[in-house]
C-alpha cells in the first residue's frame, strides 16, 4: 500500500507541477547548454535527495549528481524553462522540482543509463529530443536499495 501511495503521489505531483499544459510546437526544444561547463565553471549543487521518502526520488537525485555535467547539456521536456527559468535538466535537481516531476526523473535516469553505455551528452540529448526517455518505467526505481 505504501508503494502504491508513493507512486500515486509522484504521478499526481508530476501532472500538477509540469508545464505540459502549455502546448509547445512539435519541434520546440526546451532550453539546454550546448557544451559542458567551461573549465573552472562551478555548477550550482544538485540537492542530495536525502530528504525525500520515495526511493525513486532519492535515486533520481543520485543519478543527477553522478551526471551533473551531462544534465547541464540536456533539455527538460516538462518545459520548466518557461515557468521556472530553468536552463537545462540540471536546474531541475538544484531544487525539489525534480522530485515532483516524472519527466525530470525519467530523463535523469535515462541519461544515467546512457552514460553507463558510454554515450556522450550530445548523443543523449539527441535521443531525449526524439523522446527515448518516455519508454523508461519509473516503477523499477521505486524500490529500496541500490
Amino acid at each position: 500500500m505504501k508503494r502504491f501511495a508513493s507512486i500515486l503521489f509522484i504521478a499526481a505531483a508530476a501532472i500538477s507541477t509540469s508545464a505540459q499544459f502549455a502546448q509547445p510546437s512539435a519541434n520546440e526544444v526546451p532550453a539546454y547548454n550546448a557544451a559542458p561547463p567551461s573549465k573552472g565553471q562551478k555548477l550550482p549543487p544538485i540537492m542530495s535527495g536525502a530528504q525525500f521518502s520515495a526511493p525513486v526520488q532519492k535515486k533520481a537525485y543520485q543519478a543527477a549528481a553522478r551526471n551533473a555535467a551531462v544534465l547541464h547539456q540536456l533539455p527538460c521536456y516538462c518545459y520548466c524553462d518557461r515557468n521556472h527559468g530553468h536552463n537545462s535538466l540540471h536546474s531541475c535537481f538544484e531544487s525539489e522540482h525534480g522530485s515532483n516531476c516524472g519527466v525530470c526523473m525519467a530523463e535523469a535516469f535515462y541519461a544515467d543509463e546512457q552514460v553507463k553505455k558510454g554515450k556522450t551528452a550530445k548523443q543523449i540529448r539527441a535521443e531525449i529530443i526524439k523522446g527515448a526517455y518516455k519508454s523508461l518505467d519509473l516503477n523499477k526505481y521505486n524500490t529500496a536499495g541500490k
